[in-house]
């Protein structure tokens, strides 16, 4: 059922899943930023967050490469699910536009390297002096993806009460319109 943003549902506005203006916001913050902020859980349940350098696919799927004993990298060999933010941490406050993703990871299939590392390099904004060779073998190091399952972005912030009080929103977005947006 489609509605509104608001306390019975935890402040997410489902109408807008389609809107385009929406889906232009949530593919303009993937295309502007950089980094990404990495949830991932233990096997003891602990929860575990790590700022990465990120590159994208026309799918949405994110890419980055990490150490293989990583505390990150164990924990999504472990169980997989992950968490992702994207935003832009410069902006000031009560301003801010993110995208949130829910989603499986996994390391990277080996027939795959070559194609994703040359999303990773032509997103870096400075010479990667790495090869493929890096990521694979006895190398201590794998390039990972996560293949988003949900997406969000933020919304308005909404006034509650007496209207003195401001709850930010989010707004569910429809992932295939966002992987077909074709801007990102």
């Amino acid at each position: 059922m489609m509605e509104p943003a608001s306390a019975t549902n935890a402040w997410v506005n489902t109408i807008d899943s389609k809107n385009p203006e929406v889906i232009a916001k949530a593919s303009r913050i993937v295309a502007d930023n950089i980094y990404c902020t990495l949830s991932t859980c233990g096997a003891d349940g602990s929860p575990w967050v790590s700022p990465l350098f990120f590159a994208y696919d026309d799918n949405l799927n994110i890419y980055w490469s990490s150490a293989i004993v990583s505390k990150h990298s164990q924990n999504i060999y472990n169980n997989g699910r992950v968490a992702i933010a994207i935003f832009n941490s410069s902006v000031s406050e009560g301003t801010p536009e993110g995208l949130y993703l829910y989603g499986s990871a996994s390391e990277l299939k080996r027939e795959e390297t070559e194609k994703v590392m040359k999303l990773l390099i032509n997103r870096a904004r400075r010479q990667v002096n790495r090869t493929v060779a890096d990521y694979l073998d006895d190398s201590p190091r794998r390039i990972y993806q996560c293949q988003p399952q949900e997406a969000w972005v933020s919304g308005d912030r909404l006034p509650v009460g007496n209207g003195n009080i401001l709850v930010d929103t989010k707004i569910q977005v429809n992932l295939l319109e966002l992987q077909n947006s074709k801007l990102i």
